[in-house]
């Protein structure tokens, strides 16, 4: 299966040369969905466009949330709500080279009202989630996944 992406940038100006022209770019999901995508503002980037490192925490929040859903659908635990607050952590990997080391994700799952589950059981539940997440094992040797 491939599932596919397009990418366009031009450059904005005569120069092209270091710090003279701008990373900022479109990526089209499909024919009618467009993102700008930027470098990071630490990098020259604009703060409003979305860049690559959060692209990369949204991607493994989704994937980690779609999967966590499914589990609890045949579960037969009735979620309500799902929110994530997902942060990409910039570092230097073993290699000494600049990259994501770290993906922090902050799920607050609220149920039907008069269901609930202990902590304990919510806990193994996201560990589930974390092992089946496609993204989540794409990232496993390379990333550090917390879920808090």
């Amino acid at each position: 299966m491939s599932l596919a992406i397009e990418l366009h940038w031009h450059r904005n100006g005569p120069a092209f040369e270091p710090g003279a022209y701008s990373a900022e770019h479109t990526v089209s999901y499909n024919p009618h969905h467009d993102v700008l995508v930027d470098a990071a503002p630490d990098w020259g980037g604009k703060v409003e466009n979305t860049n690559p490192e959060q692209a990369l925490a949204s991607a493994l929040s989704s994937c980690h949330m779609m999967t966590f859903l499914a589990l609890c659908a045949k579960a037969g635990w009735p979620v309500a709500s799902y929110h994530d607050y997902a942060e990409a952590h910039l570092g230097k990997n073993p290699q000494g080279q600049m990259s994501v080391t770290r993906i922090d994700l902050n799920p607050v799952i609220r149920f039907d009202t008069g269901f609930s589950v202990d902590e304990a059981t919510l806990k193994e539940m996201q560990h589930r989630a974390h092992r089946y997440c496609f993204i989540a094992n794409t990232l496993a040797d390379f990333v550090e996944i917390n879920i808090f």
